[in-house]
């Protein structure tokens, strides 16, 4: 990278982090203090079933991914490596489709004030799309290949095999089209099937601009092909 970009890179990232991690103070004081939240259930539980439910969150999960990604970007805009490529990928993947599947099927359903929606929004609608325009203005990239999709695919799927079984002993589900309770297993199996498939478009979008989109940042291709 140049100077220039590098020094963009650092400050759009820093950023960034900066949201995420405001977000997730406001939301943990929400949480401490028994206030209303959209990510951690009732504020009737216990602080320590909140806090729980609230790191069960696929939102949570993809945020504190994208928060690892900017940290370490700030650190080092061209970062470059075997894991680092699976680890952006989920990052990218995770966070866009946090932000679409807030955006169209839960936010019509929320009706949140105050810090709540403070937090909501750093984590629902800044992160996702900063991210993602990050991504696209200052790369790094080329940084996938095509080895690069499956193992991303291992965080996303886990999450849902652990909220079904998790589910099947609280009753708890984090998002209403994956609640067994009230939809049944059926639709909640193709819900998830549905966010899959999404998830695998959008892992093929981005290994297309990564691979068609100027070179940003150099790659380590004595060690990684590119492609």
């Amino acid at each position: 990278m140049s100077s220039r970009t590098d020094r963009v890179s650092r400050w759009w990232q820093g950023l960034i982090a900066a949201v995420i991690l405001a977000s997730l103070v406001i939301q943990l004081v929400l949480i401490f203090t028994g206030g209303a939240d959209a990510n951690s259930g009732e504020s009737g539980e216990s602080v320590g079933v909140r806090l729980w439910r609230l790191f069960s969150f696929f939102t949570i999960q993809s945020n504190l991914i994208v928060l690892a990604v900017a940290l370490a970007l700030v650190r080092r805009p061209d970062r470059d490596g075997t894991v680092w490529r699976v680890v952006r990928l989920d990052s990218l993947l995770g966070i866009v489709i946090t932000g679409l599947v807030f955006a169209i099927v839960l936010a019509p359903k929320l009706h949140l004030t105050g810090a709540a929606l403070v937090a909501t929004i750093g984590f629902h609608y800044i992160s996702p799309w900063a991210t993602l325009a990050a991504w696209l203005v200052l790369g790094p990239r080329p940084r996938m290949t095509w080895r690069t999709i499956p193992p991303a695919f291992i965080w996303p799927i886990a999450w849902l095999v652990y909220i079904f079984v998790q589910g099947a002993f609280t009753d708890w589900y984090p998002y209403p089209f994956l609640d067994v309770t009230d939809i049944g297993l059926a639709a909640a199996l193709r819900n998830a099937l549905l966010v899959v498939v999404l998830g695998i478009l959008l892992s093929l979008g981005f290994k297309t601009l990564d691979t068609n989109l100027p070179t940003v940042g150099r790659a380590r291709r004595k060690q990684i092909p590119p492609s």
